[in-house]
């Protein structure tokens, strides 16, 4: 799986209504790109001095996949919003063989318990 990670610092002047609405736009790709197998994204909870204010983390079957995604007239739209509201973005791309098992099972909490 190919990871693309965002990282987004807001514009001083960007308000709740605008991150909000780039909110309500990252939600719905998932839904228009059939590319996207992964799709997380959220404000930043610490807010310390090394901070971004958003992360967007996504996954995607190979790289020619994430370049299709990123070509997609919806995602466009999206980074149209971000180039308004965002003075820094700042993103990393890599690779992992780590595949989720089809079927996970709950571990038996009395494995290995013996009644006397």
């Amino acid at each position: 799986m190919l990871h693309h990670i965002v990282l987004f610092k807001f514009k001083p002047d960007t308000d709740d209504e605008q991150i909000a609405a780039l909110e309500t736009m990252l939600e719905a790709l998932p839904n228009q790109i059939i590319e996207i197998q992964l799709y997380e994204f959220g404000r930043d909870v610490v807010r310390s001095d090394r901070s971004y204010d958003f992360a967007l983390v996504s996954g995607f079957a190979n790289l020619a996949a994430m370049q299709r995604y990123q070509v997609h007239p919806e995602h466009q739209k999206v980074i149209a919003h971000v180039r308004d509201i965002c003075e820094d973005v700042r993103a990393v791309d890599f690779e992992t063989n780590y595949a989720a098992p089809d079927n996970v099972e709950e571990p038996d909490p009395f494995r290995g318990f013996k009644m006397p």
